[in-house]
């Protein structure tokens, strides 16, 4: 099951108390203070694994309590500091409080540590108290207790190319056709309900990865169909391929269905709008009347995106794709690079 959006609470240990305690040994006369500290509550740290790929193991584990430290003994004996709590995440994940909604942090690369909250202070015992005014202190000090939050995770996928389309545009195939993954293919709306991952293989040592959404349907932004759910889930995706259904058993208007999509990306967050962009006419093998094809063809072309026409079936046009999604990767990373290079210089 894929859970990408889970509560959780984290709490650091608290800190042990200190000890009121004396010297009582034979021939050492008047001792003096021998109360020991209390050892520090463990801290709960949050941590970025790219051996997950869903929040499913928190969703029935939502408390992660740090150990307590213990309490500090007689003869200036110190208590042991608490145990520290890992939370693992996918790669990824964007963490938020959950009273204020502020994003906290966002564990995009693998490994990446967060500490979420800190452990209580060990309390002091009497010896720490001791002065040459006041040699036999009779009292300590409590630990303090650990921090504490409720936290919401949402994770984001990290992929090259996000696929979208209206439903039964044929995403959940292609990416069938041009990976090892293995989604859900049916001839209704909607067969695909969490996104999916596939790595293109393309030869000497070289990948990307692509991430298959649910369908977007008009007033998806507004939460109509699966809505915003899965739509964040290609906001980090480097380029787009918008898959457009022009077989002719469709009886959809595929200018119509290209324009609505877009338009939903711009009103969910208007980066999207400005992403770089491939338009896919897919399931040409369907097709009966060219039209279809040729006036999505010139919108695309007048709108200076790059146009192809593919059958998943047949396997036609698939590889002239894939070797252009691979070069427009390769071009808009050179270019994310020089830039990197003259703010530098800068």
């Amino acid at each position: 099951m894929f859970i990408d959006r889970v509560k959780i609470r984290v709490q650091g240990g608290h800190g042990g108390n200190g000890v009121t305690a004396f010297r009582r040994e034979k021939f050492v006369p008047r001792g003096g203070p021998s109360g020991g500290e209390g050892g520090r509550g463990g801290d709960v740290w949050i941590i970025a694994d790219s051996s997950l790929n869903t929040l499913l193991h928190l969703r029935y584990n939502p408390e992660h309590i740090a150990g307590r430290g213990m309490h500090g003994e007689g003869s200036n004996r110190s208590g042991r500091d608490g145990q520290d709590v890992e939370v693992r995440v996918p790669v990824g994940t964007q963490i938020f409080d959950v009273a204020s909604g502020h994003l906290l942090r966002d564990l995009a690369i693998d490994g990446t540590k967060w500490l979420a909250t800190r452990g209580g202070r060990g309390g002091f015992g009497n010896a720490h108290f001791a002065t040459s005014t006041n040699r036999a202190p009779r009292y300590h000090q409590q630990g303090s207790d650990g921090e504490e939050l409720e936290l919401q995770l949402e994770l984001k996928l990290l992929a090259d190319v996000g696929l979208v389309g209206f439903p039964n545009a044929g995403k959940s195939t292609f990416i069938s056709i041009v990976s090892a993954a293995k989604p859900k293919i049916a001839d209704y709306p909607f067969t695909t309900v969490e996104p999916h991952l596939g790595v293109v293989d393309l030869g000497d040592f070289r990948t990307f990865v692509v991430a298959d959404i649910p369908g977007l349907i008009e007033g998806a932004h507004q939460g109509a169909g699966l809505g915003d759910r899965f739509l964040r889930h290609i906001e980090r995706t480097t380029l787009l391929l918008h898959l457009v259904d022009v077989s002719s058993l469709s009886g959809r208007e595929t200018v119509s269905d290209y324009r609505t999509v877009n338009h939903e990306l711009a009103a969910y967050n208007s980066a999207l709008a400005k992403r770089p962009q491939i338009v896919v006419a897919t399931k040409i093998d369907a097709l009966e009347e060219p039209e279809r094809l040729e006036s999505l063809r010139r919108q695309v072309e007048s709108d200076g995106k790059l146009f192809f026409a593919v059958s998943s079936v047949t396997n036609k046009g698939i590889r002239q794709l894939v070797n252009a999604v691979a070069a427009k990767l390769s071009e808009l990373k050179e270019a994310a690079r020089v830039s990197d290079v003259v703010e530098l210089a800068l």
